[in-house]
């Protein structure tokens, strides 16, 4: 029986050289980010595979980064029609359509988000779904079963105590999964082994963020990309001399609201997340001991105000 033959673009995404930049052989987001874009195999940011994130300031500095192209991302709603230009190209394959109602996962994210400073980004209320699990073993398991269910546009998993062997377990489930995957980790794992296909480090250079690729598909990458990365629109209310300073904690915690405790949303119509079980709310396991209350229409109206636990 004679073998399948493939297409010049489709040996091109199987074999490639060390010494040059490996091509994606599944979709890709754009990052927003032209010059990240020009340093990521696939120019863009990968799906069916684990995109692996180091940040110095957890719940800041990764919104900043990931803000442009998740907008991008929920806002299409169709494929784009393919050039010739765009066949021909080898590096890069267009974003997957996101179909209506896919929502974005924010899995044990360490503050409240915070809906304003989301909307801001693009980011609609109903669009956004938020896990709370209290422990690591709950965290992995709301990821994977996240991951499996390719029921989401993207995945956003902050994982602070993930294992090397961990990791490397989601890696391969995320190979089955038509959404970008992150995970965000501190800064001090750099020095730990990773199975995700891409890993960053990321921090904060003033109102720039300072980018390291770590691992991709492609030779090492040396030195450091400053992305211009200013919180929507804020340049439009800060004074020349606060433009020139680096910026405080506070002012780059417009993504954020207060810490994590037992939570009551008093929403409008949209949707809570405590440890009780609202009225006509949808339940879903997030392990042993815990679960997430998610009404129907997925949308946080504004921060929640911690409360306290009885």
């Amino acid at each position: 029986m004679p073998g399948r033959t493939s297409s010049p673009e489709d040996l091109h995404t199987q074999v490639w050289r060390a010494s040059s930049l490996g091509a994606s052989a599944s979709p890709c987001v754009p990052s927003g980010f032209a010059a990240l874009d020009a340093e990521l195999p696939g120019r863009g940011w990968p799906t069916r595979a684990l995109s692996e994130i180091l940040v110095s300031r957890q719940a800041v500095l990764e919104w900043r980064l990931l803000a442009p192209g998740l907008r991008q991302l929920m806002q299409t709603t169709a494929p784009p029609a393919a050039s010739a230009a765009a066949r021909s190209t080898r590096h890069h394959r267009a974003a997957p359509a996101v179909s209506a109602g896919k929502p974005l996962l924010l899995i044990n994210p360490p503050l409240t988000p915070h809906l304003a400073g989301l909307q801001a980004c693009g980011l609609a209320p109903q669009q956004l779904v938020w896990i709370s699990a209290a422990t690591p073993q709950q965290q992995l398991w709301a990821t994977e079963q996240a991951i499996k269910s390719n029921a989401a546009a993207a995945v956003l998993a902050w994982l602070p105590q993930a294992r090397p062997e961990q990791i490397r377990r989601l890696q391969s489930h995320a190979l089955a999964t038509e959404a970008p995957i992150f995970i965000f980790r501190p800064l001090q794992a750099q020095g730990q082994s990773s199975a995700a296909p891409l890993r960053l480090a990321v921090s904060a250079g003033g109102w720039d963020l300072a980018v390291q690729i770590l691992k991709r598909r492609g030779p090492v990458f040396e030195g450091q990309l400053m992305l211009n990365a200013m919180p929507t629109d804020l340049d439009r209310v800060l004074t020349p001399r606060m433009l020139s300073v680096a910026p405080s904690l506070p002012l780059l915690k417009s993504f954020a609201g207060p810490p994590q405790g037992r939570l009551d949303h008093s929403l409008t119509g949209s949707s809570r997340l405590m440890n009780e079980p609202p009225r006509g709310a949808d339940r879903v396991s997030a392990g042993e001991g815990s679960e997430v209350h998610v009404e129907h229409s997925h949308a946080l109206a504004r921060p929640a105000q911690p409360v306290a636990a009885h």
